[in-house]
Order: C-alpha cells, then structure tokens, then sequence
C-alpha cells in the first residue's frame, strides 16, 4: 500500500471492511515502514512480526479498527508471550504471561498487534532516552527528543509507521510526546480506561492509558472501543452521554475559553510559544467562542510539592512489587541515576509522609476544579520552551538534579490535570520557526471529554494539520 500512511486507523479499517485491503496486506505495509524508518527513529524496541502476521492471518474480532496495526507501549501494558522491559536493565529480561485488562480491550477492538514502543526507564522523564533501551528521536527532525514517556509511540506514529498507538500518562506522559511529534494527544479522565486487573502501582488515579493519534476521530473512536468500567469497579469514571464517535460530529457551541502561559516560577515561557498561544486564542475567539485571558489561580509550587512523598513511596511500593516478581531487588548499577535516587527517596517515606501528601493534594485539587466552574476549557501550551535535542534532558548523561530543573522548565503545565483526574488534550496547532510542532493543551471539566472531541474536531476542520509531513515520513 503506497498510501497507507495516509490513512489514519478509521481510514484503514473502513478499507478492510469494504475488501480494498487485507489485515495481512495493512501488517506487512506497517513492517516495512518499521524496518525503513526505525533504525533512525529507534520507535519500535519490540518486533513481534510474527505474532503479528500470524494474527492478522486468523480471524479478527469485528471491531472499529479491524486489521489496524497498532503497537503497545514497553510500560505497564501486560502482553501474553511478549517482554516488559518498562524502559529498564533492571527488567529487561522480564515476561508477562497474559495479557492485561487493557490489551484485552485493544485485541477486541481488532487492532494488530506489532510489537512495543520505547519508553524512558519506568516512564519517569519527559524524554524517551535510556540506558537500557537508547535514545528516540522525533521524526520532525532526528536530532530532536520525541518526548515522554511515550515517546516511542508518538514517534512511531507521526512518521506513518502505524496510525495511532498505546500511550500512557502521569504527569504529561500522552500531551507531551504529541505536543513534540505534532500529534493529538488525550489524557483522558481518571479510570475512564480502567487499568485493572493490572496498574497497582497506577499513582492513585493519576496515570491514564490512551493512544496518539493524528486525527482527533481516532482518539475518540478507541476511546469508545476501551472506555467503560470495568464491573466491579471502585471508582468508575462518570458515564458520557453518547458515542465520543458521535461528539467529533456535533457543534461545540458558543464556548468560555480561558487562556495562560503563567508558569509556577513566574518565568516567561518562549516568545514562539506564547505567540502561538495568542493566535490560537485569537482563532477560538474567531469561531464565536468566548475568549478570556486568565490563569487557573492555583499555587502550583504548594501543588507540586504536596505529591512529592506518595509519588516516592508509590514508585518504591511498585519497585518492592517487582523485585517479588524477579525475586530478587534491583542493583545500583541497574538502575539510572535518577531512577535510584526517586527509589531512596521513596523508601525513606513514612506511612506518615505519604498520606499528609496525599490529603494535601486532595485538598489542593478541588481548587483547580474550582478554577472551572465558570468556563468550559482552560487553554494554554503544552510546554513552555521548543522541543529539545537529544541529550539536554537525558536521565543517564544529566545529573538527577539538573534533570529536573530543565523539565520544569520545558514542561510546567500538565501535571495538575493529572493531580485533579481531569481530561486535556495536546492539539497540534502550530509550528516554530525550525519547524518542529508546538503542542496547545486544551482542558475540561472533570469527566468533559465530549467537549474536548467537539472543540478538538471544529479545530482540525479550521485549522488542518494533515498536511504538514514529517521529515521521516511515510
């Protein structure tokens, strides 16, 4: 299929459906472009090629997206036969047994399975570069990051290897690889995509499992294939109203749209960036909605300072879950510098310190939904400088502390949506000057998801971005 990349994961699956195209045919298209592209991108870290033909050689559920190649981030996501490595020496000989709740979800919605996309070492950084799995570069340009975690995911899918893909997101994990790859990106709200009987270690609610997608009717189909709780379930999300499938349909009406590039330190972001935040602003107010510049009015510093304890001794519980696992605990040298230094940190934590931490974040979210009660979306960047080269993040080269300076700085926004379990979205809008996406983030009310997809789809009706190409394309 010479124009298989052109295709997003609807376009192919409605080809399958009316006998143009095989899933055999869609496997082998996707195999080639992986073995073209991936030895610049290095998107893909498990090849499951076999698997996959076999699978798209048998019979297939009847599903939305029925013989689409997909791939499964190397995070989290349990896949029967296939390694987990979560981006660690640590774990990189580790095997699931059975598939997970998730990917049982994904099977049944008739994607294939490829194989796995790379992610940072157990998804901690904002950029996919690891001691265990390497660097993956951005398709846009090869000397740039993809972003993280699922940074492999998004690259994978902005250069046309497969239509959309598996990403998960804690503190940004989603927006920020498709703010980077020029992706649409959906965190959705918490448990909407219920993790069980997997994601112990899912951080409260604060981790949520999508995809990146290029168009904004793929996220919201999958989300209608894997998107309803499980039975059981102790937090449900709130049940929409209709199909999201039906929602990329229908007006988004007159909206109140609030804008901001505040940071946490007070720091101005990048003139690029906020200049693209003003055009986007001045393109919604344009479409008739009503637009406002305003801040959410929340202490970000207090915000980000409460989590610190429980997301330690979260990340110790799980590691304490894993070394069970493997029976044995990790080794210094297996573990990045950073990874170890949050694993000491998590063990030091008392009982104690990780439920004041957890109260305090609680108490301080309901100020950030507060920030909604008079507007339906909350508008500014994904990040707050352009898109990096390879290196000037990376967890294994840059010293833990300064590591976490340059992510405040690139990447001040998205963590309180994941604290308050509310949707956002990256769109990508705009461009910089060097070419490379400039990610908006888009936010709504908790559980609004459906507002997002009729904001988002009147967007890239107005302001397409299907035809901007990568330089690794195709």
């Amino acid at each position: 299929m010479d124009d298989y990349s052109s295709h997003d994961g609807v376009g192919l699956a409605e080809l399958v459906r009316k006998g143009k195209v095989s899933p055999k045919e869609l496997t082998e298209a996707a195999i080639a472009r992986i073995e073209k592209h991936d030895p610049k991108l290095n998107a893909v870290v498990y090849k499951a090629f076999d698997d996959a033909r076999k699978q798209a050689a048998g019979k297939l559920p009847d599903g939305p997206f029925t013989g689409v190649p997909f791939l499964i981030k190397d995070l989290g996501m349990p896949v029967a036969g296939w390694p987990r490595s979560s981006g660690s020496k640590y774990t990189r000989d580790f095997t699931d047994t059975a598939d997970g709740g998730l990917t049982a979800r994904y099977r049944a919605s008739g994607v294939i399975l490829l194989g796995k996309s790379n992610t940072p070492e157990y998804g901690i950084t904002g950029t996919t570069e690891s001691a265990a799995l390497g660097p993956c570069r951005n398709p846009w340009n090869p000397n740039h990051i993809s972003g993280g975690s699922s940074g492999g995911a998004a690259s994978a899918v902005a250069a046309g290897i497969v239509p959309l893909a598996h990403a998960s997101d804690g503190l940004g994990s989603i927006r920020i690889p498709a703010a980077c790859c020029g992706l649409v990106g959906l965190k959705v709200t918490r448990d909407r995509n219920p993790n069980l009987p997997d994601g112990y270690d899912y951080a409260f609610g604060n981790v949520v499992d999508h995809v990146v997608s290029r168009t904004v009717r793929d996220s919201a189909v999958m989300l209608d294939a894997t998107g309803y709780a499980e039975p059981n379930a102790p937090y449900p999300a709130p049940p929409k109203d209709r199909p999201y499938a039906e929602e990329v349909q229908r007006s988004p009406g007159k909206l109140r749209i609030a804008f901001s590039s505040e940071t946490p330190n007070g720091r101005p972001i990048d003139e690029e960036i906020r200049a693209a935040l003003e055009r986007t602003a001045a393109l919604l107010k344009g479409l008739g909605h009503e637009v406002i510049e305003r801040g959410l009015g929340i202490d970000y510093r207090a915000l980000y300072a409460s989590r610190g304890a429980a997301a330690a001794g979260n990340f110790a519980a799980g590691m304490a879950r894993l070394a069970d696992e493997l029976g044995r605990e990790p080794e210094q040298h297996e573990l990045e510098p950073l990874t170890w230094a949050i694993l000491k940190a998590g063990q030091r934590q008392t009982g104690a310190d990780v439920m004041r931490s957890l109260q305090e974040t609680r108490m301080l979210n309901y100020k950030t939904l507060a920030a909604f009660n008079d507007i339906d979306v909350f508008l500014c960047p994904v990040m707050g400088q352009p898109v990096p080269e390879i290196g000037y993040v990376d967890p294994v080269k840059v010293e833990p502390r300064e590591v976490n300076k340059r992510q405040g700085r690139l990447y001040p926004f998205t963590p309180p949506f994941n604290f308050s379990g509310q949707p956002s979205m990256s769109l990508p809008l705009e461009t910089d000057s060097h070419g490379l996406p400039i990610g908006m983030m888009f936010t709504a009310k908790y559980a609004d998801e459906a507002t997002l997809f009729r904001l988002a789809a009147q967007l890239e009706k107005e302001a397409p971005w299907a035809g901007r190409k990568p330089q690794v394309w195709g």
